[in-house]
């Protein structure tokens, strides 16, 4: 099953002329055409049902991402020593490098979750974790904060490493593109379910949105079933990840149906987190997903060494967050 492209250009051209109110978006849906009270139907039931939506926003390009990635291929492959210098563990690693072995996937250690994956059937059961994630990651705060907040850990300054002066500005720009992205597919989302254009864009002013690129080495771990990054979910509103150079990322559907995830060239990956599960009433749920070595993985590795480029798998992910100081609470539809 390949998942549906969504392209955000025609909403794009009348966003702003649209009310915020669901009375009056009726109004103008019938006014606009059919397509929009369609497309945005299109874009919640996707949200609803598979937990995923790639889709195609002409404000990010594929030449933004190879940007952005080249400059965190370079990163990673700095020393270990250089690399953390940027850690930051009495902040919870939410700003600054994450060390590969950090990370521990829920899967490896909690009972329920394994008595339930080894229920699943064989071809849809994810891949089992030898241990913590052998990956890398960097955070780095995207968009304004809130200067009275009573969660300041997430909400703490960034760090910048030394001698990467372009720094600032690509994590700044292509996490403000991704950012826009989200906000337009939560607009649109909010729609199609019958809210208000704003219902849950307005809960997201100010939140500690991450951008958050992870780093693995294919160097050393390019054995085919690897786990870089066990089964789990996440914990925030909505995930966005740019086009990787390395395949390797499964998603779980909502019918339990595993699907290798491939991300057209230009396009944005998006991924449902609690948050919106939280918000909906469970009407969306947390989109379960690992990041495996695979033979298509192995495939790639081999291009890339024969080319003379990095092996450094880098993904450009983006978590969308729900303001620190909002309540989360079902909307009323879903209640």
């Amino acid at each position: 099953m390949e998942i549906p492209v969504i392209d955000l250009s025609r909403y794009l051209e009348i966003a702003d002329q649209l009310g915020t109110e669901p009375v009056i978006l009726s109004g103008q849906i019938e006014e606009f055409g059919s397509w929009l009270g369609e497309l945005c139907k299109e874009v919640s039931q996707i949200l609803r049902e598979t937990g995923a939506l790639v889709v195609k926003d002409p404000r990010c390009t594929a030449e933004d991402n190879d940007k952005f990635i080249d400059m965190m291929e370079k990163y990673f492959e700095r020393p270990r020593e250089f690399k953390l210098l940027q850690e930051r563990s009495h902040l919870h690693y939410q700003v600054g490098v994450t060390p590969e072995g950090v990370e521990v996937p829920r899967s490896l250690v909690d009972e329920e979750m394994q008595k339930k994956l080894k229920a699943m059937p064989k071809e849809f059961q994810p891949s089992t974790p030898s241990g913590p994630d052998p990956k890398w990651r960097y955070m780095w705060r995207v968009g304004p904060r809130p200067s009275n907040t009573r969660f300041k850990e997430l909400n703490s300054e960034p760090v910048i490493p030394e001698g990467f002066p372009e720094w600032k500005d690509t994590m700044d720009s292509w996490g403000c593109k991704m950012i826009s992205t989200i906000e337009a597919v939560a607009e649109m989302a909010a729609i199609g379910f019958g809210l208000s254009k704003c219902a849950f864009t307005s809960l997201m002013k100010q939140g500690p949105h991450l951008l958050a690129p992870t780093g693995s080495d294919l160097s050393c771990h390019r054995q085919e079933g690897t786990v870089f990054a066990g089964y789990h979910y996440d914990l925030n509103f909505l995930t966005i990840h740019g086009r990787s150079r390395f395949p390797g990322l499964n998603i779980w559907l909502r019918n339990g149906q595993k699907i290798e995830v491939k991300v057209p060239s230009g396009c944005l990956l998006i991924q449902t987190g609690k948050q919106i599960e939280w918000l909906t009433a469970g009407e969306c749920m947390a989109g379960m997903h690992e990041v495996v070595v695979t033979n298509r993985t192995i495939d790639a590795i081999k291009l890339a060494s024969q080319q003379n480029r990095s092996l450094w798998r880098v993904s450009s992910t983006l978590f969308a967050h729900i303001a620190s100081d909002a309540v989360l609470k079902p909307f009323r539809p879903f209640c």
